[in-house]
């Protein structure tokens, strides 16, 4: 019986900016659970493309799908698609998101805008359009990927910090409005994980790889696969009495001040 908790065999989940990354792990790990993987991705269709036969390379089942999520017609109009080719969509994971690395005294207004839009707004306008349909059936959950900035600032990341700041209280109120229909809204917050983004920086030496690897109290950098865990467990029934909550995966750098691997 407990194993069945974590049973997602035969649900449909979307993963917004599933085509690689923390969005491409956290898909394959609900794929290889059983899931049929919904790819939302919009820079390119040989991107998305690419991604769904790295998918299917491993025997999941996967579509894709091009659309802007911060365009609500493109997305009413992408739900319908796939509730019409697919199914109900059972499992929404809102994790497309972009960063742009600008001390705040230098950003532009519209570079604000564009990180708020992507990072916060289009959470709001993809799950407006699939919580109708989990309205209606009484089901569904809803994970939000937020980050460490959603409880800390950072030197020139302050546009991406209001936005994750303001995705953790959307999470809750979310959860707060759908949770009497049997919809569960919760986030991860991931830490700092080993990804293609990341690795010229994670060299023994490089200033910022020593500071991730100093500060974190399990003194490396995280594996992506490490998300796939957290992700199933909100998407399962195994969650079905958690909701407003946000599960930091981070090594233990939320837990702690200081540089405690330094510590003797």
């Amino acid at each position: 019986m407990s194993l069945s908790l974590f049973d997602i065999k035969d649900k449909n989940a979307l993963i917004t900016g599933a085509t690689h990354g923390l969005g491409m792990a956290m898909a394959k790990g609900l794929g290889l659970a059983g899931a049929t993987i919904i790819v939302n991705g919009n820079s390119s269709q040989e991107k998305i493309d690419h991604a769904i036969t790295t998918y299917t390379d491993l025997g999941i089942k996967a579509k894709g799908y091009k659309f802007d999520v911060t365009n609500e017609r493109e997305v009413q109009d992408a739900i319908s698609k796939i509730e019409s080719e697919i199914g109900p969509i059972h499992i929404l994971i809102n994790n497309a998101g972009i960063i742009k690395r600008i001390p705040l005294e230098n950003m532009e207004v519209d570079d604000f805008k564009e990180v708020l839009d992507v990072d916060l707004v289009s959470p709001f306008i993809v799950s407006k359009h699939v919580v109708k349909g989990m309205i209606k059936r009484k089901s569904g959950k809803i994970i939000n990927i937020c980050s460490m900035m959603s409880e800390l600032g950072r030197n020139t990341v302050g546009a991406y910090a209001a936005a994750k700041g303001g995705l953790k209280m959307l999470t809750q109120n979310m959860a707060t409005e759908w949770a009497k229909h049997n919809i569960q809204v919760n986030g991860i917050g991931p830490g700092y994980f080993a990804t293609e983004q990341t690795a010229p920086i994670r060299i023994d030496g490089h200033p910022f790889n020593d500071f991730i690897v100093n500060r974190t109290p399990a003194a490396k950098w995280g594996n992506p696969n490490d998300l796939a865990g957290s992700a199933i467990f909100l998407a399962s029934k195994a969650s079905d009495f958690v909701n407003g909550h946000i599960l930091y995966v981070d090594g233990g750098i939320l837990a702690t001040i200081g540089k405690p691997t330094n510590e003797k």
